[in-house]
């Protein structure tokens, strides 16, 4: 199933860093900035983090919140979280049923070998928690400030 703007988004509830747990419900009545990235620790995922963090100011002026998900384990997002500072829970989705659920576990290849993993993706959700807009296949330079922009109409 292929997700659309303007749809319901898919519910789900997660564990996270901290200890905490991270559900749609929890950002009922806020936008949601909702962020998949492949891995906790690699150039462009820590990139891209670094680019949410840095505008996390921003993000909340404008109403929102931020929260990355990766297949990482809570434990590795802990770590991932302390070394760069990063502001917003890290979701982790060992088992890939919210990844599947917003069509972002999908097949790629590298090195001529196919595997399956997270497509670089950016819901935008709005306070009725439906889709408000989709970035797919992210290139991680500006992203930030694109997503920044489309919520403050900038």
């Amino acid at each position: 199933m292929s997700l659309n703007e303007g749809d319901l988004a898919p519910d789900f509830e997660l564990p996270a860093d901290g200890g905490n747990t991270a559900a749609l419900q929890d950002y009922r009545g806020r936008k949601l900035v909702l962020y998949f990235y492949p891995r906790d620790d690699t150039p462009g995922c820590t990139t891209e983090a670094q680019a949410f963090r840095d505008a996390s100011e921003e993000f909340a002026r404008a109403g929102a919140a931020i929260l990355g998900v990766s297949p990482d384990t809570p434990a590795k997002h802990d770590r991932f979280k302390a070394k760069h500072g990063l502001p917003f829970l890290l979701g982790s989705d060992e088992g890939h049923s919210m990844a599947q659920a917003y069509g972002v576990w999908v097949e790629k290849r590298m090195y001529g070998r196919t595997y399956m993993g997270i497509e670089r993706s950016t819901f935008l959700i709005d306070e009725e928690s439906r889709i408000a807009r989709i970035w797919r296949k992210v290139r991680v330079k500006g992203h930030a400030r694109a997503v920044l922009d489309a919520l403050t109409g900038g």
